[in-house]
């Protein structure tokens, strides 16, 4: 199932909060109806401004049993926790330092160790072990948080690089480039099992991006967010006019 939300006609600033706390809102229900189901949830995030934005609205959202919910990430950046540039570190401050959120639920990607092979398949053994599985034996997270990246890479699946290629290994290294600092990511089997997937996109920037994905062809090698076409769960777009290109 995919649904689109695109907020109402607004300026700029009003317009990236709407669309934060939309997916706030959304998330929180997913949450509360994964506990309800099976007793715990299981939440993956990701970078980036806009899903900054919806942790922060996120952790005002009532009626989460915080302790229940155990957290993880799409992908972060071979740099210390603390440094600017980590997701986890982003994600504390506007997250996990504002829910009541115990540490031992959350599993933070350690992707600033020296051995970044090993780090990725340490993560894969922790999903293995903390996920529950699928009907086809493959773990499917209760909730994801994506971004789309104006190259239209989403985790840390870039265009050219082969980890969109990775069927066999559910986190893997992507090195550095001139570009881009070294990080772990996970691979398309995880977005693809996972029970509902939130994609965010705020801007101009993400227009032709997000057009290129919703193409009924398009090459997933120059446009790696087109894996999301390939969910099982339900799939949800929250983006703002522009980007959705009716602004």
């Amino acid at each position: 199932m995919t649904t689109k939300v695109i907020p109402g006609q607004l300026v700029a600033e009003e317009e990236v909060s709407e669309v934060a706390q939309e997916a706030a809102t959304r998330i929180a229900r997913a949450l509360r109806n994964a506990i309800a189901k099976g007793s715990r949830a299981t939440l993956a995030l990701s970078g980036g401004n806009t899903p900054r934005d919806a942790y922060s609205a996120l952790a005002l959202e009532p009626a989460i049993d915080w302790t229940r919910v155990s957290v993880f990430w799409i992908d972060e950046r071979a740099v210390a926790p603390t440094d600017d540039r980590s997701n986890y570190r982003w994600a504390k401050a506007t997250l996990l330092d504002r829910a009541p959120i115990p540490p031992e639920n959350v599993h933070r990607m350690h992707a600033e160790a020296p051995d970044l092979d090993g780090a990725a398949r340490e993560y894969e053994r922790l999903i293995r072990e903390r996920v529950e599985v699928d009907a086809e034996g493959l773990p499917a997270f209760d909730v994801v948080v994506l971004g789309i990246g104006e190259d239209g890479h989403t985790a840390s699946l870039f265009p050219g690089d082969p980890a969109v290629d990775t069927v066999d290994r559910f986190v893997v290294p992507v090195g550095a480039t001139k570009e881009r600092e070294a990080r772990l990511t996970v691979t398309p089997p995880v977005i693809e099992h996972a029970r509902c997937v939130f994609i965010l996109a705020v801007g101009p920037g993400k227009r032709e991006p997000l057009e290129r994905i919703w193409l009924a062809r398009g090459d997933v090698h120059r446009t790696p967010a087109r894996i999301v076409r390939g969910c099982r769960g339900a799939v949800t777009w929250i983006i703002d006019k522009i980007a959705g290109g009716l602004g």
